[in-house]
């Protein structure tokens, strides 16, 4: 199984698509960092100008932990599009390329072909946010060094630095888990037609849409917004709590869980049944 995962993995990191997401992320972070290293000061400024007539304000509040936060908020709606980029092209790439009879002639039986491609899906997953994470808290702290994270979610809250690699190691991978469930359905959409521009349009059309019906104000929406998966996607905000909530945290890893399984499931059967004519 091992050796599956590993050629699956290596014709996924020899399409050039592959590369998208981690030129996008090498490109953006950096210019993100830079442009706010120039200019960005005004933003902590501007916000504890305020603060400061009744509190003291001590320590670098701008810095690499808060800049690597501040673009995890601003960049994580478009990271779902980069993880479609692969995901979507996993079993659909076969399929147009015509390769689907030479991969089922070898003596491995569906379903650990189709296990192997999956797993290695989301080891591209991963490998994208963990680069995200290392681009992003590198650089951050080189140009703008440590100290306090300070978060104005529902007021202002200082979490002390020596609690935030912690924090961020295991948001990162919240986030990981998170966008495994985008994966898997691209992966879903991918097991169904024979050319990738469908999953990847798909995915994030789904995408958009529960993002909408789940940010509407009305009551049916709102009772419908706990069944849908992008209301969980933002997983990781919820490490920088004080104190962190456990609990919730473990109830959306569970919703998540479900979702991947949910979403491989059919594209297994799918795959295992498949008349493969090209």
């Amino acid at each position: 199984m091992i050796t599956l995962i590993y050629y699956e993995l290596l014709k996924i990191f020899k399409k050039w698509r592959t590369y998208i997401g981690f030129l996008a992320i090498g490109v953006l972070v950096p210019l993100i960092e830079f442009v706010l290293y120039f200019s960005g000061q005004g933003i902590v400024e501007g916000t504890t100008k305020r603060l400061e007539q009744d509190f003291i304000l001590v320590g670098n509040l701008f810095n690499g932990w808060f800049v690597t936060h501040l673009i995890m908020n601003s960049l994580w709606i478009h990271v779902p599009f980069l993880i479609c980029l692969v995901a979507g092209d996993v079993l659909a790439g076969e399929a147009s390329a015509g390769t689907y009879r030479i991969l089922l002639i070898r003596p491995v039986s569906r379903t650990r072909i189709i296990l192997s491609k999956f797993i290695a899906t989301l080891l591209y997953t991963f490998s994208l946010i963990l680069f995200f994470a290392v681009i992003s808290l590198i650089l951050g702290i080189i140009l703008f060094g440590t100290g306090d994270l300070l978060l104005f979610n529902d007021g202002i809250l200082i979490l002390p630095q020596d609690e935030l690699l912690f924090r961020f190691t295991v948001g990162f991978l919240l986030a990981a888990i998170a966008m495994s469930v985008v994966a898997s359905l691209a992966f879903l959409f991918s097991s169904l037609v024979e050319n990738a521009i469908g999953p990847i349009i798909g995915t994030m059309a789904v995408i958009i849409i529960f993002f909408v019906l789940g940010n509407l104000p009305y009551d049916f929406f709102i009772a419908m917004k706990p069944y849908l998966f992008t209301s969980y996607l933002d997983i990781w905000t919820l490490i920088f709590s004080d104190p962190i909530e456990w609990k919730e945290i473990f109830e959306h890893l569970a919703v998540l869980t479900a979702y991947i399984c949910a979403f491989f499931l059919p594209a297994y059967f799918v795959f295992r049944r498949k008349d493969i004519l090209s």
